[in-house]
């Protein structure tokens, strides 16, 4: 149960952080065409932007929760495969003891057969 909690609030975090960044203003020119020089580069007022933080914050709580569910995936008691091993697998189990089984006598035909026709 705390699994699916977790697991719901991880992709609200990552649809957040994907708005987040769509949000904020481009300030390379189209990964560096089109000039604009070094102006805007780590100035001041951008590192301290809102949208900074709240980019920070959620990309940390986006791997908090996803190193989270990593550790939770890797204890869980239940089994490792989808494919059965060990002493309950079908093909593995000893079949059941029976008593035996009184020799069957030979079935008569319901019906003769017809001759064929040539």
């Amino acid at each position: 149960m705390f699994t699916a909690v977790l697991l719901v609030i991880h992709l609200f975090i990552a649809a957040a952080l994907i708005g987040v960044v769509l949000l904020q203003k481009s300030e390379g020119g189209a990964l560096g065409m089109g000039g604009g020089g070094m102006s805007g580069f780590m100035t001041g007022r951008s590192t301290a932007n809102l949208l900074t933080r709240a980019t920070a914050a959620l990309a940390a709580a986006f791997f908090l929760t996803s190193i989270t569910l990593a550790w939770l995936a890797g204890n869980t008691t239940g089994p490792r495969s989808v494919i059965p091993t060990g002493p309950t697998a079908p093909a593995q189990q000893a079949p059941a003891q029976q008593a035996p089984a009184a020799p069957a006598a030979p079935a008569a035909p319901a019906e003769p057969s017809a001759p064929l026709a040539k």
